[in-house]
């Protein structure tokens, strides 16, 4: 940068006055601030160019030196999307960020008898209510307004209506045609009949389906597309709610005769409340760990009072700790680096016109290079890295042997086959990147799952082939790999030295198994049905410890997400400013019968193996992300984490 034209003397100003530049990276909104010194004051100066610099902590993974260890990745604490937005607004203006007002009656002035009106449905977003509304202005209501949602059963239903509709003149709504998939193509036949002589010209076909790639295409090019974006920040969403139907109705607003005070303050309260449960969204998992798809049909606000409420809010408004503007941040950015690499041209696909292609051509991406030599060269050096790092399989026959199966300790069966879930693991990471290496000399076909194992590999991405045989993880390529190695130490070091006095609780693959073996292992002990049995928590003091529990097992590597464990008092307690994560001492997990445990007014705090905080229900029964709700003690009352949305993480993602 410091070759660019007017950004001479940057970097030495820089290294004088660390002190400055410190305060302004760590401003809430460094964008808006003044850049120190006399910087500000030279218009060749890029604020934007600035700040990018500043921000080492990219989510943008670099490779250096081809080495898979010295794959960083650090915490972006600026924030790139606001900058843009900022950005944006001062060089093509305010329309583009902010969405445009939904004009039904444009869209049905636009179109025609012929030519379907189709919604594009985003999640928030539902324009039934304002579809009903503009029918019966147009005097399109009872017999001559039919809307079905499409599912199981109901083509064969549809199609009669629009066979009636476009006789009668009449208009139909097909609600989510994403979910009849089988039935689009008839869709598409029933279209592809409209004419102007046998249709009436009072017919209209109205659909509503999410992005679909099944959704018939000559159908969405000759139709007039409609989509509602939701709105985003409290304020526009509270206008949004105000300036819909029914609130926009002024004899529907004053219909309270004689309770117009307690009717406005209702409807405020309502209105506000629906925009929060919107906006909780923006922060991913510490908002709602499934982002429910709140609709329109909530009330709506005043106008007088909108004007008031500042544009931008705080996120206490929430419930929330300031540190969540960080996460939304992080994944903002996340989301628009996701999206900038989207346009480098790595895809997959169109394999038979690959099969013959040589190593310099061996992805969309390669050949995209300016040197694709050197991108291939990348990508081999890349798989003979990760080979060369890779352990040998673990020996499960000598596991079996130095820990057989033993009733009293089920730990054994633990160990035995987490090594066994590892080693397939390990095998098809192994066999990849063999085959990519085979691939890429021409002795084997590249096909589609090395193809894209390759474009993974240059990104610095996990490649899915390994996803779908490996344990929960959003970690990047570099990270992945170090903590793959780790958890195979783990193993390692518990097969050479016996059981660890505390366990890495994080490493195992199936961590469910490991809280079933300590379970066991206390019921068997005592003799208590094990359906009796349950678990108490307690965080100790330390971070090492040189001894085991006499019953139970001690744990650590787990972190909190949303709050901190404080030390000194032994209790949850607010997150520090721009600390994200709190790693937490040791905990010990504590076997007992159910009906010993005394009631405390403790924190529930759910544990989960990724921050993403969802998952699917295995063949097991288990949830694939969550693991276990633990007690943590706290003085405050268990609502104020429950809006903090505090949970503990087995790993973080980078």
């Amino acid at each position: 940068m410091c070759d660019l034209p007017g950004y001479k003397g940057f970097r030495d100003y820089f290294q004088d006055n660390v002190v400055e530049w410190k305060t302004f990276y760590e401003s809430k909104e460094p964008h808006k601030e003044a850049l120190p010194g006399n910087w500000n004051s030279k218009q060749q100066i890029s604020r934007e160019l600035v700040i990018s610099v500043l921000d080492q902590t990219s989510s943008l993974r670099r490779i250096r030196n081809f080495e898979v260890a010295n794959i960083t990745i650090g915490r972006v604490r600026i924030g790139v999307s606001p900058l843009v937005t900022d950005f944006v607004i001062s060089k093509l203006g305010q329309k583009f960020v902010q969405p445009p007002p939904f004009d039904l009656a444009k869209s049905y002035a636009d179109s025609h008898a012929c030519a379907p009106l189709i919604f594009v449905l985003s999640p928030g977003a539902d324009p039934m209510a304002a579809l009903l509304k503009f029918a019966d202005d147009k005097g399109f209501s009872g017999d001559k307004f039919n809307a079905i949602s499409l599912g199981q059963g109901q083509g064969p239903v549809a199609s009669k209506l629009i066979t009636a509709a476009v006789q009668n003149g009449s208009w139909v709504v097909l609600q989510n045609c994403h979910l009849a998939v089988s039935w689009m193509p008839s869709l598409e036949k029933i279209c592809e009949e409209f004419s102007p002589e046998n249709v009436n010209p009072e017919f209209r076909l109205w659909l509503t389906s999410y992005p679909s790639d099944k959704f018939p295409v000559t159908v969405l090019q000759n139709g007039v597309k409609m989509t509602n974006e939701p709105p985003t920040g409290l304020r526009m969403n509270i206008l949004q709610s105000y300036i819909s139907d029914p609130v926009s109705d002024p004899e529907f607003f004053s219909g309270c005769q004689g309770k117009e005070v307690v009717w406005e303050k209702l409807l405020f309260g309502l209105c506000f409340f629906h925009a929060l449960v919107q906006e909780r969204r923006k922060f991913g998992p510490l908002g709602w760990n499934i982002a429910y798809g709140f609709n329109e049909s909530d009330l709506r606000i005043s106008i007088r009072q909108l004007q008031n409420l500042p544009l931008n809010q705080e996120p206490e408004v929430f419930g929330m700790h300031e540190n969540v503007d960080i996460s939304k941040s992080l994944q903002e950015t996340k989301e628009l680096f996701d999206s900038v690499l989207l346009t480098q041209g790595v895809k997959e696909g169109a394999v038979e016109e690959r099969r013959q292609m040589t190593c310099s051509t061996i992805s969309p991406r390669i050949s995209s290079q300016k040197n694709p030599a050197l991108a291939s060269d990348t990508i081999a050096t890349l798989q003979t890295h990760l080979c060369r790092s890779l352990p040998k399989d673990f020996d499960l026959e000598e596991g079996l042997k130095k820990y057989p199966v033993v009733y009293n300790e089920s730990m054994n069966t633990v160990l035995v086959q987490e090594m066994g879930r590892f080693n397939k693991l390990i095998i098809t990471i192994r066999t990849s990147l063999q085959n990519l290496q085979k691939a890429i000399k021409g002795l084997v076909v590249m096909s589609s799952d090395l193809e894209s194992v390759a474009s993974s590999l240059l990104i610095g991405k996990v490649p899915d082939m390994w996803a779908k045989t490996s344990y929960p993880s959003l970690k990047p390529l570099g990270s992945y790999v170090t903590d793959f190695l780790a958890r195979l130490k783990f193993l390692q070091d518990w097969f050479d030295n016996g059981k660890p006095n505390s366990f890495w609780v994080s490493g195992f693959f199936f961590t469910q198994a490991f809280l079933t073996g300590a379970m066991q292992n206390y019921a068997r002990k005592y003799t208590i049905p094990i359906d009796k049995c349950g678990y108490e928590f307690e965080v100790l003091p330390c971070e090492t410890i040189e001894t085991s529990p006499e019953d139970g097992v001690y744990i650590h590597g787990l972190f909190l997400d949303g709050a901190r464990w404080d030390r000194k008092r032994g209790i949850l307690g607010e997150s520090l400013p721009k600390v994200l994560f709190d790693p937490v001492p040791i905990i010990w997990i504590k076997p007992g019968k159910k009906s010993d445990f005394k009631d405390k007014p403790d924190y529930v705090c759910p544990l989960y193996k990724t921050s993403e905080r969802r998952g699917t229900l295995s063949t097991t029964g288990h949830s694939t992300n969550f693991v276990l709700a633990f007690s943590l003690p706290t003085d405050q009352p268990v609502q104020h984490w429950i809006k903090r949305g505090v949970a503990l993480l087995c790993q973080l993602d980078d």
